[in-house]
Parts: C-alpha cells; structure tokens; sequence
C-alpha cells in the first residue's frame, strides 16, 4: 500500500512571459479584421463593470557601494484579466447570471492582492455602440488572461479568435468547441464534452512538460464545484504558475522526500497504528482522493471516518512536527465590521457574548444554522450551536453539533468544542479548537442580530495553519432554523460581509432527530441581555 499524504505540486511560475504588453499594436490585435469589419461587430459586446486600481506598490532596498542604505519604491504591474461573458446565461449558483457570478469574483480578487484587476463583458448582440466593442479591444490589449464563460454563438467566438492572438493564457468555460484554451503562450488543445477542459486530447509547442496539464485539471476540478471561492482559485492558479507567484497558493506545493523522513523519523507508531485501525485507514485512503485544495472532500473524508488513531496520527505528523512544512495564515480581508448597538445601546463585550448564547435557556440550544458561505462546513444537515459561558471567570465556549452522512452513508452527529476569547473590538472574538489533531484558529465578527433575536449573522476568517487551509464563511442563524423573511437589513448585513445571497448554502434542517445537546454543568448563559420577544414564531 503507498502512502502519500503530499499535494500535487504546482508548477512553478515561468519567467519568460511578458507582464506587460502595452505596447502591442492595434493593427496587430484587430488582424486580419479590418476596422469596418469591428465597428460591425461592436453591437455584440457590453462593458458591465471596471475594476481598476493604483498599481501595487513593493518597497524595495537597494544595496550599492555608494548607498547600502537606499530605499526606492519597485512598482509591479497589475495582472489584467479580462472576461467575456454570455449575455443573460445563467450560472449554477442560484441561478445568478454569470456577469453576476464574475463581477463579484472581480472584487474577491481585490481581497487577494489590489493588484489583480479584472473587468467583465457581455457578448450583447442588442446594442448598435460602437464605443463598447472598442473598450473591450483596448482591455485586450493588455490583458494578461482572458476568461471566456457560456459563449456559444459562432459570430462571438470569431470575434474573440480574431482579437485575443496576443493573449498569453486563455480559459474557456462552458463555451464553443472553436474557443482553444492558451496557457504561458502555448495553446492547450482539448475535446469538450460540456466542460472545455474535461478530456486533454493533445498539447502543442509543449510537449516537453505536463506543466499545462497539471494546470488545467487542477483548475477543471475547482470549477467543477460549482462555488465563487473556487472561480477565484481558477485564476489564482494561472497567476501563480504563469504570471507570479501567489502567496497563498504556496502550500500546494510539496515538499519531496523531507515530509517522508519528517513522519519515520518522529511519527512511527502512530503512523503503524493507523494503518493497522479500519476507520483511519479509510480516512487517509479517501484524502488521498481529494485534490489538496478540495476542502468539501477532504473535510468530509476527516468527518466520516473520525477516530482516536487518526487524531493521534494527525497531532504527531501535522500539529507537533508539522512534516508537511505548511504555514497558512488566517484571511486579513474582506474587512468586516462588527454591529456598534443593539436595542439602542453601545454594544459591550459582555452584550455581544449573550448575543452569541441566543436562545440557550429557552430552548436546548442557541441558534441553528440555516445557510452559510463555506460549502466545506455548510454542507452538513442539522446544525445546532452552543454559546455558553464557563465555570472559570471570563471562560467562554462554542460548541457546535452536527450531523454527517458519511461516504458509507450513515448518518452520525458530530460534536465540536471551541475556546473563545474576547477581541479588542465588542463583536469580534478569537476562536479556537482541537479537530482531529489539528489545531484552528479563527476570528469571528458579529455583523448583526435582530433586536427580537429572530435572526443572526456571524462571519468567521480562520485557518488550520499546519493543514495549509486558510478560510473564510459566514453562518445565518435563526431559533428554529427556518430561513428568516428576506428584507433590507438582512441583505445590508451580507453586503458588509461581501457575500451574495447566491453564495449560500442551505443547510438541511429536515430530519434532526435527538441531537447530542446539553452544556456542562455549572455553566452560566446571559449576563445583561435576555431573550424576551418571540414574535418570531407567530404569523
């Protein structure tokens, strides 16, 4: 049996591939059109939207003979992606649009690094401006990559050949057969059978390397599943292996026969035990499956097969010893404020923690989850929270309890218990827990609760800094995990987050029979807010 607990490798970013390229012609980037012929075709495509930011800006010391203590500013250029989109085609996201899809992950870049820039277009073959057609020509001119999503229609694609030759790397979606996909300069052939990178039939000017191919599978299985985290890691891995690198992509890279001689040298019995134990076994035999950056699968795997081996294995070769020398950092952005009041008073930090213990006192728990931003989490049935205030002064926990359907397909309830502790800011909080043997830490902002506690949400950044998992979610609670009335508010608090309702994930409240619920005894629930209103639960 071969043991194999490294990530496929990520090729390494290339050199050779100009990042600006300004000074392309526009005779060049129109051949062999000629300009009547693009005033013609300039009906067909719309500006939706422009991301445009100052450049990224890299300070740098200079080291001379002269002057070793010179500082100067090195200016990098921006990456410039372009997309082109199907007017009014629908994504699998909730039925938003792709425009919709794309423009948001155009802001989600922002998160990553201000210097990625991406604009978005519609192929509108109902509008006659000619002034469209020729901002998308200009924004072609630099691009760095271009995205191509469910345009199918045979006048778009020509116009698109015709104007893209110069583009180094081009990715095509959902799109006409005749759209060739281009990484690093070389164009990548493939035989489309709905997603145009499902089956790689040949590779041209590049037959030396299976560079493209590791490429284009890792990004064909992110796109695959169907979310806006893993759109946005489509195009963090063409930055990363053909533009430059991407530091949060770093720990996608193995690590060679280091991680081996790590885990023999310091972790023997409890790599013998678990391969000896059924249950961790099938757990690193399912990891082993899931691409690296898969967190719905390697997560499901983690909780279907759970075992005291498989936590020791984990403590010993990841949080001891760290073999596979990863370090991820928890998220910095999006920036999300905490609410500053509630019923008409300055939120303290004593409040906001009775906002977290909710309903506990009243009913068995504090809140349920009825919907979430993270699909590796939010995937799982019947989840019930417990805020709760400890025996030890100023001691406060989160437990959360869940249910499972494993992939031998039990169902099981999961129990979690994470140590909290206040932030500088009312509303914010740290986060912390065991899982598995592997320590993550988290940090938690209160963006809003209903004055009647009718609804809630909470938005989390974290990582599991030896599991290379960085994250980011959001949890909407209600006291019977119902989804609450849609209104301003609610939607005003997801747009702090910077999430759509489209993002979510609803979870399955259905079937919840005898949850393992209960507190230690001795804790202590609210201290100066009380659930008093439950007009939530009339008409």
């Amino acid at each position: 049996m071969s043991l194999s607990l490294e990530p496929p490798p990520l090729p390494n970013p290339k050199t050779g591939v100009p990042l600006n390229r300004r000074s392309t012609s526009i005779r060049t980037a129109l051949s062999p059109f000629s300009f009547s012929h693009c005033r013609r075709a300039a009906s067909r495509f719309s500006l939706s939207s422009s991301f445009r930011s100052r450049a990224h800006v890299v300070t740098a010391v200079l080291k001379t003979e002269e002057d070793k203590g010179a500082v100067t500013e090195q200016v990098e250029p921006p990456v410039r992606i372009v997309a082109v989109v199907g007017e009014g085609t629908v994504s699998p996201l909730k039925s938003a649009t792709w425009e919709e899809v794309m423009l948001h992950t155009a802001s989600k870049l922002k998160w990553v690094d201000e210097g990625y820039e991406m604009v978005v277009f519609t192929n509108n073959f109902h509008q006659s401006i000619e002034q469209k057609a020729m901002n998308l020509q200009k924004e072609l001119l630099s691009a760095d990559i271009l995205v191509v999503v469910a345009v199918k229609d045979e006048d778009s694609v020509k116009w698109i050949q015709a104007n893209s030759r110069n583009i180094p790397n081009i990715i095509c979606f959902e799109s006409h057969h005749d759209l060739v996909n281009k990484l690093g300069g070389s164009y990548v052939q493939s035989e489309v059978k709905g997603n145009i990178f499902d089956k790689i039939v040949g590779i041209s000017q590049q037959k030396k390397t299976n560079e493209p191919v590791e490429v284009v599978q890792t990004v064909s299985e992110a796109w695959d599943r169907h979310n806006s985290d893993d759109i946005r890691f489509c195009l963090l891995v063409i930055i990363n292996a053909y533009i430059r690198p991407v530091p949060i992509l770093k720990n996608l890279r193995s690590k060679g026969f280091s991680t081996l001689n790590c885990m023999v040298k310091n972790c023997g019995p409890q790599i013998l035990d678990c391969l000896l134990d059924p249950n961790c076994r099938k757990a690193l035999q399912c990891l082993n499956k899931c691409s690296p950056v898969d967190q719905v699968c390697n997560y499901r795997c983690i909780a279907s097969y759970e075992s005291p081996k498989l936590e020791a294995f984990s403590l010993c070769v990841l949080q001891k010893h760290n073999c596979l020398e990863l370090d991820a950092k928890i998220p910095e952005k999006p920036y999300v404020q905490p609410m500053l009041s509630f019923r008409g008073k300055d939120l303290c930090h004593d409040a906001a923690e009775d906002l977290f213990v909710g309903w506990l006192g009243n009913l068995d728990w504090s809140w349920r989850v009825v919907a979430g931003q993270n699909p590796a989490y939010d995937q799982f049935p019947c989840q019930y929270q417990l805020f709760y205030r400890g025996k030890a002064k100023g001691s406060f926990w989160y437990e959360p309890v869940f249910q499972v359907k494993t992939l031998e397909g039990e169902m099981v309830w999961r129990r979690r218990k994470y140590r909290v502790k206040r932030g500088k800011v009312p509303g914010t909080f740290y986060f912390s827990v065991l899982d598995n043997g592997v320590v993550s830490n988290e940090f938690w902002t209160i963006v809003d609760v209903c004055e009647d506690f009718s609804w809630g949400l909470f938005h989390y950044h974290g990582a599991a800094r030896v599991a290379g998992q960085s994250y980011t979610g959001a949890v909407l609670v209600t006291p019977d995990g119902a989804y609450p009335k849609q209104g301003s508010r609610l939607s005003s608090a997801l747009e702090k987050c910077g999430i759509k309702e489209w993002e979510l994930y609803t979870v399955d409240n259905c079937s919840c029979q005898d949850p393992p619920l209960g507190i230690p005894e001795g804790s202590r629930l609210h201290s100066i807010v009380r659930v008093e209103d439950q007009s939530w639960a009339s008409g």
